[in-house]
């Protein structure tokens, strides 16, 4: 059985039955039919593994997204961008800022693919990437047609999207489409972004990778998927209640703009949109390494699992880490914060075990 060890940033010890490649929509469909008709027929679909931890063997078929291409135009007001969802994401921001196509500045070195941008609503300091796309360009696994979702089809909120519920493994993400605008306004209020002096793309580009270094573990040296945990959003009931109890709870006020529900049938499936009556709702977003840290585990070790002594929002592999040590150290992490703050975390990173994903 090969190893899956390379396939994910995370680096546990895990295999499969087979992995295999595909650069395009009729390789994909030639390898992913051929294995529904077989009797070992479980296939997962991998991008760059930043986000994917396979705590188990995998009883099927990993297939890799090599899906490459990046395809520019523009008018007088919008940079077109139509990207391979193989793409590695930070090489394509970086190519953006050496072409002047901004707006990606905030969102660089983010580890993974183009093709899990969509489906996380990958962000950071301030920026989330739904604000930058058009379209997303996909197959339908179960007929294998070709579909085109517009942002509103995709559903987007915060490290959420339509790919998680709705659509969840019923489709194929092959290609992303952005569009920027020429005339549009930095983001700079979050953090050290906002000491940043007559900030600049370039500038904001730079000092978010020159954070992120120095706050997060490089994958390459320490096994690591990046975020394992999503910021809590909450009612100011909530974070009222914390705030009793500190001088200082670092938060972001956010509001709510989800759209009243629709439903789409084009698709084979029912896209139902999120039923929220409360529009424009003050809701406020409390850091997950806050959370965590004030809770004692900022630094602490399980067996090989480590919680980042500088960064606890981040799990590692110091090196022969265990599904099962990451899996206890998770639910541990999740059990105190919510029993010292009534809040509940819940992973940014998708977990596998032997049949699939699996939940805390």
């Amino acid at each position: 059985m090969p190893s899956l060890q390379s396939y994910s940033t995370f680096g546990l010890s895990a295999s499969c039955n087979s992995i295999e490649s595909f650069v395009d929509v009729p390789s994909f469909l030639s390898l992913y039919n051929s294995i529904k008709q077989s009797a070992d027929n479980a296939v997962y679909i991998l991008g760059g593994g930043s986000n994917s931890i396979f705590t188990k063997d995998f009883d099927g078929t990993v297939l890799v997204n090599e899906i490459k291409g990046i395809s520019h135009f523009d008018t007088e007001s919008h940079h077109y961008l139509r990207v391979g969802a193989g793409e590695n994401w930070h090489e394509f921001v970086t190519l953006c800022m050496e072409e002047k196509w901004y707006g990606f500045e905030n969102l660089a070195l983010i580890p993974g693919s183009v093709g899990a941008c969509p489906i996380q609503n990958i962000g950071a300091y301030g920026r989330e990437v739904n604000a930058l796309i058009d379209k997303v360009e996909c197959v339908l696994l179960e007929t294998g047609e070709q579909v085109l979702l517009n942002k509103e089809d995709c559903q987007f909120g915060y490290r959420d999207s339509v790919f998680k519920h709705a659509l969840a493994n019923k489709v194929l993400i092959t290609h992303v489409n952005f569009k920027l605008p020429k005339d549009y306004e930095l983001e700079t209020s979050y953090g050290e972004l906002a000491a940043l002096s007559e900030p600049t793309p370039e500038k904001v580009y730079s000092k978010v990778i020159e954070i992120r270094k120095s706050k997060l573990p490089d994958p390459n040296v320490l096994g690591n998927a990046g975020s394992f945990f999503k910021n809590p959003v909450v009612p100011t009931s909530v974070f009222h209640s914390i705030q009793k109890d500190y001088d200082v709870v670092p938060h972001f006020v956010i509001t709510d703009k989800v759209t009243p529900p629709t439903e789409t049938s084009d698709l084979g499936v029912t896209l139902k949109q999120q039923d929220n009556t409360k529009k424009n709702e003050e809701l406020i977003k409390i850091p997950a390494a806050w959370l965590i840290d004030q809770a004692g585990f900022k630094g602490k070790t399980l067996n090989k699992v480590r919680c980042h002594p500088t960064q606890p929002l981040v799990l590692t592999n110091l090196g022969g880490a265990t599904g099962e040590d990451l899996i206890t150290m998770a639910k541990n992490i999740i059990a105190s914060v919510h029993d010292k703050f009534g809040v509940t975390l819940e992973p940014e990173v998708r977990l596998l075990g032997s049949k699939g994903l699996i939940s805390l």
